[in-house]
């Protein structure tokens, strides 16, 4: 493949250099065009890869050497040239293979030019080589005591650059067409304008040239090639280009058209040098700049087209969804929604885009009470706050029986300096909440049923240790009674869950400092009867709340209890309660520990039933209880990571106490510690 390429390039390089020598200047002896210098750049660029680039060098000095001698030229001046056309050739190749990697490169021709900045890369890649040539040329006009000033200097450098951009660019086109790569197609209206250019360009030029050719108008044709840089294809631009390029030029060098009426024959060559290569420049300008748009048009009409499609199917899908999906703004409003979140939530007709969805459409803790708009979770979202997935009563008009939806929030920014959106997913849990419910009323009627039984067997047992006592089979009735005691427990954990989930709360202003110092009293004194160390309290300065003192007590109870569970060998419990107002007339409550902490992952699981963590000892019930109660009192309660330590954080909220009697009472558990023992 590589000799026939060579052999191809080598014939085209021969008809180029003798078509040039035609358009010799006789004044000068300088050639008008110089097509040889555009096949020599393109041949080695082309072959820069081969293994035979070497061979190709050889085969083009011994060409240019072999042509212009026959035409007159002199031997030591036809060598120098070919000195020159090789390294003209291989400068060129060195700086586009650096400017324009892969543009013209391997045996396939390469990519084509495709944009401006690769023209202008090519550009100075030209220039550069053009420059290259000039030098040598100008060396052997020296050596043949022919002094060339900077004008001729100009003309060549001139001359090769728009002869490399011209017959460059026109041979790798040719080059694509023949290989069935970049064809061109034309419809009818394309192909009469592109024949309605071609012949007005040439009526032009006969006018201009032939005809009332010492009107010095030569450049008002240029909007001519920019005619069909901008209306035809750019294989056909580039032909329009080369054609009326060398018929200006060969015309000037006959004396014809206005170029010929100048005087001085160096500043004729230069000037129709110059018109061939702003032909060149405007013409490959316009044409890349089109395909580089039509480019871009048509990538935006795919990804326009994709876009749409994915829209398209993105709605499907959101529509068909069984759960509800909603986006609101930072202020609250609806965005975006799909007919489910209209169904879930009741309202099909107004629950629009535009519209803000607030407590007004019969939002409700589950247990009825009422759900300010603070602390819906989107907008405690919007708040900044993460937000837990969150069971919310749905109950208006069109939903009067009422639903419980789950709310999972999530706060998105599209960048840091856009506002913010809420994404909602509603979910229907109303048959998932009833069949717990039923279930867990089951349970706390077996558990209830259960401990009747069970004392029968507590009394049998106690009776049967007194009269084994001192025997052996009295050690079986000892597991009796433990397992018994373990089953008292669990009864007892379904008990409390029930009541905390059921029970009619009954409000009053508690006083959490007394409350807090009789649990911890306790917890002394059970340590005393266990002959364990006593845990360490610090008990901060405590507000009354609005609350049921059944449940906050078992609340606390469980809570303190939790904490002084599994600590590190050789740790002493600690327990640190504390208190600070929170928004919407709620106080927050911390208990910090410095037990083993929580398992990775287990923030939201610890409040689940049956579920205990690193205590062993527990039912799994107590901080299923201890969030109910605080959610039935229409807080939150949430689990963490001790910020000052090991161990955990739980925190929660409760309604401000607001009793005068309460918050003047004076506590007699403030700064709590732990006595001298």
């Amino acid at each position: 493949m590589s000799v026939p390429s060579t052999v191809g390039f080598a014939v085209l390089y021969l008809i180029a250099l003798l078509a040039g020598r035609l358009t010799v200047l006789t004044e000068l002896d300088v050639p008008v065009l110089w097509p040889a210098a555009g096949v020599a750049a393109v041949w080695l660029v082309i072959r820069r890869e081969s293994r035979w680039r070497w061979l190709d060098m050889v085969v083009l000095a011994v060409l240019t050497v072999a042509g212009l001698a026959p035409t007159g030229v002199d031997p030591v001046a036809a060598a120098v040239h070919a000195g020159a056309a090789v390294a003209a050739g291989m400068t060129f190749a060195v700086v586009t293979a650096r400017l324009l990697p892969g543009v013209w490169a391997g045996e396939d021709g390469g990519r084509p030019l495709s944009s401006l900045d690769d023209l202008a890369r090519m550009l100075v890649a030209a220039i550069a080589s053009s420059a290259v040539m000039a030098c040598i040329d100008m060396l052997g006009d020296g050596l043949a005591d022919y002094h060339s000033g900077i004008t001729m200097f100009g003309i060549r450098v001139v001359r090769d650059t728009g002869s490399i951009l011209i017959f460059g660019v026109a041979i790798q086109r040719a080059w694509y067409l023949l290989r069935g790569q970049h064809r061109v197609s034309l419809d009818q209206n394309r192909a009469l304008e592109c024949l309605a250019i071609f012949v007005v360009s040439g009526g032009a030029y006969y006018y201009t040239f032939g005809v009332n050719h010492q009107l010095p108008i030569g450049f008002a044709l240029l909007p001519l090639t920019v005619w069909a840089a901008i209306r035809v294809p750019t294989a056909l631009a580039i032909g329009h280009c080369l054609i009326f390029s060398c018929v200006a030029a060969v015309l000037t060098q006959h004396g014809w058209g206005p170029y010929a009426e100048i005087a001085a024959p160096d500043t004729r060559v230069l000037v129709i040098d110059l018109y061939v290569a702003i032909l060149a420049v405007v013409a490959l300008a316009l044409a890349l700049s089109r395909d580089e748009r039509n480019a871009l048009i048509a990538r935006l009409q795919v990804s326009e087209q994709e876009a749409t499609d994915k829209a398209g199917m993105m709605t499907m899908i959101v529509n068909s969804m069984t759960e509800g999906l909603a986006i609101l703004d930072q202020n609250g409003r609806l965005v975006l929604r799909n007919p489910a979140a209209g169904r879930l939530l009741g309202s099909v007709n107004t629950i629009a885009g535009g519209v803000a969805l607030g407590s007004d459409y019969g939002f409700f803790h589950p247990d009825g009470t009422p759900l300010a708009d603070a602390d819906l979770p989107y907008a405690r979202a919007l708040a900044g706050e993460e937000v837990p997935p969150m069971d919310v009563l749905v109950r208006n008009a069109a939903v009067p029986e009422g639903r419980i939806v789950r709310f999972n929030v999530a706060r998105i920014a599209m960048n840091p300096d856009s506002p913010a959106h809420v994404v909602v997913v509603f979910h229907d849990v109303t048959a998932d909440r009833r069949h717990r419910d039923e279930l867990m009323s089951f349970a706390g009627r077996v558990a209830h049923d259960l401990l009747n039984p069970l004392t029968t067997i507590e009394g049998w047992a106690e009776v049967l240790e007194q009269e084994l006592a001192g025997y052996k089979p009295a050690e079986r009735v000892t597991r009796i009674q433990r397992a018994s005691a373990r089953m008292r427990t669990f009864l007892n954990g379904l008990l409390a869950y029930t009541a905390a989930r059921d029970g009619k709360l009954m409000p009053t202003t508690v006083n959490l400092s007394l409350l807090l110092g009789d649990i911890v009293n306790s917890r002394y004194d059970q340590a005393d009867s266990t002959g364990t160390a006593p845990p360490y309290f610090e008990i901060g300065q405590m507000e009354p709340v609005e609350a049921d003192p059944v449940l906050i007590r078992q609340l606390l109870e469980n809570l303190i209890d939790n904490a002084l569970g599994p600590t590190p060998p050789g740790v002493t419990p600690y327990v640190s309660v504390s208190c600070q107002p929170a928004r919407n007339g709620m106080l927050r409550i911390d208990i910090l520990d410095n037990g083993l902490g929580l398992l990775p992952g287990q923030r939201q699981e610890v409040f689940t039933s049956f579920h205990s963590g690193r205590d062993e000892h527990g039912n799994g019930l107590e901080l299923a209880v201890c969030k109910r109660i605080v959610e039935r009192h229409g807080g939150t309660i949430e689990a963490m990571v001790n910020p000052y330590g090991s161990g955990t954080r739980m925190s929660f909220t409760l309604p401000a106490g607001r009793s005068v009697y309460a918050r003047t009472l004076e506590t007699q558990w403030a700064g709590g510690r732990a006595p001298a023992r």
